[in-house]
């Protein structure tokens, strides 16, 4: 199947230019949709780190203040359990009343409680010597804590969870003189890293409105890219194709139509001045074909005149020679009308003169025959042997080779056929007579194509005069051996065959005729 043919718009410059430019548009605005959403990731998680600092110096002020007041008492009811990794866990009121004790650690994991049930995420403090197991840290808060004493002032990350992705922030705990009252047995001094804030935050939320915000981008842009495309298709249909439509139009309608100024495109661009370029190229190839003209119709007419001149001074000379001495013979007789021996002596000189003047009149109206051809089955070998066992009385010092190979009859115009055998064998036979020579005549038939080769050992055909054997009445033979208008009827006759003749010759060596004719 021929793609380009089935489907010519596919390969339309308008199709081309607005293909490349939808794939440009949409390859631009892909990668701004994908940059777009890792500038927001980007962008998303660095204010949820940034949100992760601003709670650890929430919480740490808390904790700062707890272990400023020595921790805090709450009284104790249902649910609020005492620490037993205090010191002093319980205390009890005059009134009876007891109240349990608060520290720090235990503040921040109550408001992570908290924090954690209102959706925001949670907290906690961790150590690589926790006094409550269950302060005790995992492999990437340990990793961050390592860091911190290797000079880290935070660690951040982004992890999968079940619920989606969370943002985990590490910082350091430093020991400040409030904290030694309860990690002295531990071994720390004022300023050490005592542990870490852990911080959680969950962002799936935010995730799930980046998804919601490129799918927007993604609506938006396929919207924009058709709109473009669209616009572009206007835009390259008025400003370029439709006006290179109507360019190509006019191009299609010249020569037969000169263009019309109006329909052509118009204006100051490229477009419009290759425009006004092929008009006044239309008009200038319109007034040269005009000149052209005329000069060929001068020129028909003086190959006519000079055609004219060469048939008549031909006619002329073959009609006047034999005319003028019939003339002398008639006005010899005329002179001595009772010389008998005179009369019985002119009589056949003026019939052989009137003979001669009937053949040249009989070969001009065989050159200029129009009579249909009477095609007919013939033998074509037959036919030549024929032609030539008529020759023969010509054949002196002359030896004839024939290499005839025709397997089957032919439908040919047989009288035509003879006369060109005829009059090309002759022609041979005259280029031999003075020195004699080899005539080799080579026939055969392929398919529905007749060839016929006649080639003598004769004087040739120079180079000049070459293209002029088919004129009538041109000829280079001695005056009395030919009338030249032997091969100008066997051109003539071959052409209404429908065949060709090819002539090549080397002066002084060979000349070879090659006639080729239909024979269906």
């Amino acid at each position: 199947m021929n793609i380009k043919k089935k489907f010519p718009f596919l390969f339309t410059l308008r199709t081309k230019f607005i293909l490349c430019i939808g794939i440009i548009v949409s390859l631009s605005y892909a990668l701004l949709l994908y940059k777009t959403s890792q500038i927001q990731d980007e962008l998303i998680i660095a204010q949820t780190k940034e949100q992760a600092r601003m709670l650890f110096r929430y919480i740490r002020l808390t904790r700062q203040w707890v272990a400023d007041h020595n921790g805090l008492f709450i009284l104790k009811k249902e649910g609020v359990e005492a620490n037993p990794f205090l010191s002093i866990p319980l205390i009890t009121d005059q009134a009876g009343n007891q109240y349990v004790m608060r520290n720090p650690a235990m503040v921040t994991r109550e408001l992570s409680q908290y924090s954690e049930q209102e959706g925001h995420g949670r907290f906690r403090v961790t150590s690589l010597q926790p006094v409550n197991p269950a302060n005790a840290a995992d492999d990437y808060e340990r990793q961050a804590m390592i860091s911190f004493r290797q000079g880290a002032m935070e660690a951040a990350a982004v992890f999968d969870s079940p619920t989606g992705r969370v943002v985990r922030f590490v910082a350091p705990l430093n020991v400040d003189p409030t904290c030694l009252e309860c990690h002295t047995t531990q071994g720390y001094q004022d300023g050490d890293v005592i542990g870490a804030l852990s911080i959680t935050i969950p962002i799936a939320w935010i995730d799930t409105m980046l998804i919601d915000n490129k799918n927007n981008l993604l609506v938006v842009g396929i919207v924009s890219v058709f709109l473009v495309t669209l616009g572009l298709f206007l835009l390259l249909d008025t400003l370029v194709t439709g006006r290179i439509s109507k360019l190509s139009a006019a191009m299609r309608s010249f020569p037969e139509k000169m263009p019309d100024p109006m329909l052509l495109p118009a204006g100051h661009d490229e477009i419009a001045a290759l425009s006004a370029h092929f008009d006044h190229l239309c008009r200038r190839l319109e007034q040269s074909r005009e000149e052209l003209e005329k000069n060929r119709a001068q020129a028909c007419f003086n190959e006519k005149m000079a055609s004219l001149g060469i048939l008549s001074a031909g006619i002329a000379h073959e009609v006047n020679n034999p005319l003028a001495g019939m003339l002398n013979c008639v006005k010899a007789m005329n002179d001595n009308p009772e010389n008998r021996d005179m009369h019985q002596r002119y009589l056949p000189l003026i019939n052989k003169g009137l003979k001669q003047i009937e053949q040249t009149m009989r070969q001009l109206l065989n050159f200029g025959r129009t009579e249909p051809l009477q095609q007919r089955r013939v033998d074509a070998e037959a036919l030549i042997r024929e032609c030539f066992e008529l020759l023969s009385c010509k054949l002196k010092d002359i030896q004839l080779r024939l290499l005839l190979d025709f397997n089957h009859e032919i439908i040919v115009d047989a009288e035509a056929f003879k006369q060109i055998i005829v009059n090309i064998g002759l022609n041979g036979i005259q280029a031999m007579n003075k020195k004699g020579g080899t005539l080799t005549v080579t026939g055969s038939c392929q398919a529905t194509e007749l060839t016929l080769t006649v080639e003598d050992t004769g004087s040739g055909i120079s180079a000049e005069h070459l293209p002029y054997i088919f004129d009538p009445f041109f000829t280079t033979k001695d005056v009395g051996e030919g009338t030249g208008l032997g091969l100008a009827v066997t051109y003539s006759l071959v052409l209404r065959m429908g065949g060709t003749i090819i002539v090549k010759s080397e002066p002084g060596q060979w000349t070879r005729f090659v006639v080729t004719l239909p024979i269906a």
